[in-house]
């Protein structure tokens, strides 16, 4: 397969989400964000060509890359297709009118990938396991909420809600489990970097907005194996019947919870299984 073939199948992996949302179900979409929590920092339409083309992947590599941690892909394996970027110098025109080379993307290739399940060798670290319990991970999201410039406040007085995102500040109830508090954490966060610009609120209405916002907690509380009752969000409002917006609400999606991972998260390999 080449370059077209993979743009080919993210087109039919998104008319397949369609199809999903249409028909009232919104299962293919949560195994889609359940992929995202597992690989980060691929793109959204390459989480899309793994999930599609092996929905039970859960670290993928290179050929070469696995060599690396001393696995070797099984003779007779079938790849995983993604689009790869070509990186190179471009030339741009300056001030001066002085020819200055940037490194930037020119393109993409095909290539391809290989879930842990298709190699053999040597056994690799198993990721932590939360288990519903955050542990160390709030103290670091409230650190990365801080960092953005955020101020975090505990009220009562937004009882019966469980969190609130104000532009700049977000509230949240007291006396909340842990499990609770950290996905009400993540929720607000999303809400913070997302929704409080003028265009974005005018493009989406306030169901959308709540549940991309939810779709973000999801991830991150997958990610990191935390059960954020996920399975009780109705993902079919994400749908307008129109492709374009859900593309783009993937990949909000998708970078919003990379960002918040790569933050708590740390000492996380660039070349680590699942990730490179």
């Amino acid at each position: 397969m080449n370059r077209e073939d993979g743009k080919t199948l993210i087109d039919n992996a998104v008319e397949k989400l369609q199809a999903a949302l249409e028909a009232g179900q919104s299962e293919t979409l949560k195994a889609y964000l359940a992929a995202m929590a597992k690989f980060r920092r691929y793109s959204w339409g390459n989480i899309l060509l793994i999930a599609s083309q092996r929905p039970s992947a859960t670290r993928v590599c290179g050929f070469k890359a696995w060599q690396k941690f001393g696995r070797y892909v099984r003779k007779g394996e079938k790849g995983i297709l993604i689009l790869a970027p070509m990186v190179g110098k471009k030339r741009t025109r300056t001030g001066d009118a002085q020819d200055d080379e940037q490194a930037a993307v020119l393109g993409f290739r095909a290539a391809y990938v290989f879930d842990q399940a298709q190699t053999d060798g040597r056994d690799l670290p198993q990721f932590a396991d939360v288990k519903g319990d955050p542990a160390e991970y709030t103290e670091r999201l409230k650190t990365l909420i801080a960092q953005r410039g955020i101020k975090l406040e505990y009220s009562d007085d937004i009882a019966p809600a469980k969190g609130l995102s104000m532009g700049g500040t977000i509230r949240v109830l007291p006396g909340l489990s842990p499990a609770s508090e950290f996905s009400v954490l993540v929720h607000e966060a999303s809400h913070e970097a997302l929704h409080h610009q003028a265009d974005r609120k005018r493009q989406n209405s306030k169901t959308v907005m709540e549940t991309e916002a939810e779709a973000v907690a999801f991830v991150v509380c997958e990610a990191i194996g935390l059960d954020n009752n996920g399975s009780a969000v109705d993902y079919i409002a994400l749908y307008h019947g129109d492709k374009a917006i859900l593309t783009e609400l993937l990949a909000a999606i998708q970078e919003t919870a990379a960002g918040i991972l790569e933050a708590i998260l740390p000492g996380a390999s660039e070349d680590a299984p699942g990730q490179c």
